[in-house]
């Protein structure tokens, strides 16, 4: 959680005064691939505080900002560097940008670049003119697998660290703890946390442009109420008897809850959500995930003791 560089003045490839500057996050991995996407190009990248975080999220923070730009101009002694007064922010950063202010206390214009790094070299040897397709924002299969990754690891360990707590207490019953029910109950449990976690980190954003509702949690929570009836309907668990009914409803519960939850967490992905979109979702689906998860809970420990 601490992936950031230095924010400073970086020379790519062999710039001289007259050469482009760039503006970046100071997030490594933006700055990495920005300066992948370079193609040979001679450029300064003039790297701003953005807490490590990268364009489109610190934009709408607000870290990614004018205040920043400016106060990062000023420290960095840009004028002494470069000849000339132009500055290249990158198109997601624009909501965080008064272009005009940035303009008025550094004496630097701001020009827009394009979205993807990719399009620089073009967008620069065009004298700084973007095509309608280097304005345009994707979000299409690809960019979504890219980034799935991330969410996946990040939130992991708290997958496996239930599983493993579901598996020990498959084998509590109503005679007391019975060892050989790990397997059969524990198991089962551990492996349908399993399914709803790749449910909603893997297979919700894979599926998003098809999925109904909005929000992403509720496309979540629509992914895994199919992925629940999956279940149900294969013969996975059972609606004979009381335990077999509460455990059925425990996992109708539980499974659109963490499938919502995780994919969720990509309203940080997207470059299709807003800061105010994102916080009136998680007041809404939040609270309504606990209660999912923790009513559910209840449902499969009592499922046990019956």
């Amino acid at each position: 959680m601490n992936y950031a560089i230095q924010p400073e003045v970086y020379a790519v490839g062999d710039p001289t005064p007259d050469s482009p500057v760039l503006v970046s996050a100071n997030y490594k991995l933006s700055f990495d691939h920005l300066r992948r996407e370079m193609g040979g190009l001679d450029a300064w990248i003039l790297v701003i505080d953005t807490k490590g975080v990268n364009v489109w999220c610190a934009a709408g923070k607000g870290t990614f900002g004018t205040d920043e730009i400016v106060r990062r101009v000023e420290l960095t002694r840009l004028a002494e560097r470069v000849n000339h007064r132009k500055l290249i922010v990158p198109q997601l950063g624009a909501p965080g940008v008064a272009a005009h202010e940035v303009k008025r206390r550094t004496h630097f214009g701001v020009t827009y670049g394009p979205v993807r790094a990719e399009d620089i070299p073009a967008f620069v040897a065009a004298g700084m003119q973007a095509t309608p397709e280097m304005r345009r924002v994707r979000f299409d299969l690809w960019d979504r697998l890219v980034v799935m990754p991330v969410e996946l690891v990040l939130w992991g360990r708290y997958a496996l660290v239930a599983m493993a707590c579901l598996f020990l207490l498959g084998g509590v019953s109503r005679q007391g703890y019975d060892s050989t029910h790990l397997v059969a109950i524990g198991g089962r449990a551990a492996l349908l946390v399993w399914m709803a976690y790749l449910c909603g980190g893997l297979l919700t954003p894979m599926l998003l442009p098809w999925l109904p509702g909005r929000a992403f949690s509720v496309k979540g929570a629509v992914a895994g109420v199919l992925l629940a009836a999956g279940v149900v309907l294969g013969g996975w668990l059972t609606w004979a008897g009381l335990a077999g009914l509460l455990e059925t409803l425990s996992w109708v519960l539980l499974m659109p809850a963490i499938s919502a939850f995780l994919a969720m967490n990509y309203t940080g992905a997207s470059t299709y959500t807003s800061l105010s979109g994102v916080k009136r979702e998680m007041r809404i689906a939040v609270p309504a995930q606990i209660a999912a998860a923790v009513i559910g809970s209840a449902l499969w420990l009592a499922a046990r003791c019956v």
